[in-house]
């Protein structure tokens, strides 16, 4: 056989698997410019009681909070979640990550007395012991606010939920550097499988401690 004739041959061979490979699919990245934003979740009024619940302080650092203005700009709203649960005595949990200090937690929103502070990555429940101290406060029901909405909110929340508490998210206490992580976070509380849904979405506001 000629060399002209081989490559001809071989041509011709790379023609017909060319033809029986399928073409690929779009993916979400071909995608990304046409997806349409979902309607915005239904945010309902909350009523909780302060002996069975517990309000979780997540990462409000000055070094992750302080400068990002989304959560700074949080911070009256959650204050005045902060000062309602204390006047009603409920369970105060504060977090940080690896790193910072205790007292970093951003003044507006400081710890104070005895309140908790567990030491983590992203989910709380990691390698902690956040689940025994609320099995040991008779803990039903979780308030979660925080930095980053699409990091320690969301890990602490969805354990949260399958360990078997209901969970409440005050979208105006969760905050991230970007507005897209917030409503991803959200959505995915709205309508993840299994927890789309049953996560209470609230804002700061409508909140009612008995």
């Amino acid at each position: 056989m000629s060399v002209a004739s081989r490559f001809l041959s071989l041509a011709l061979i790379g023609g017909m698997l060319a033809c029986t490979v399928p073409a690929r699919a779009a993916d979400v990245i071909d995608n990304w410019a046409q997806v349409q934003v979902p309607a915005a979740p239904k945010l309902e009024n909350v009523t909780v009681d302060p002996k069975t619940t517990a309000l979780f302080m997540l990462d409000i650092l000055k070094q992750n909070c302080g400068p990002n203005p989304a959560c700074t700009a949080a911070l009256p709203g959650v204050k005045s979640l902060l000062d309602q649960a204390r006047a009603k005595k409920m369970y105060v949990v504060y977090s940080k990550f690896p790193g910072p200090a205790d007292a970093d937690v951003l003044p507006e929103v400081a710890r104070t007395g005895n309140e908790p502070m567990i030491t983590g990555f992203l989910d709380k429940f990691l390698k902690t012991n956040l689940d025994e101290l609320l099995k040991q406060h008779q803990i039903k029901t979780v308030i979660v606010v925080g930095n980053a909405s699409n990091g320690a909110v969301l890990f602490t929340a969805q354990s949260a939920f399958a360990l078997g508490y209901e969970v409440v998210v005050p979208v105006d206490g969760a905050t991230s550097r970007v507005p897209y992580a917030d409503q991803s976070t959200i959505y995915t509380f709205a309508a993840a499988p299994v927890m789309g849904g049953k996560v209470k979405l609230t804002r700061t506001n409508m909140i009612t401690v008995q």
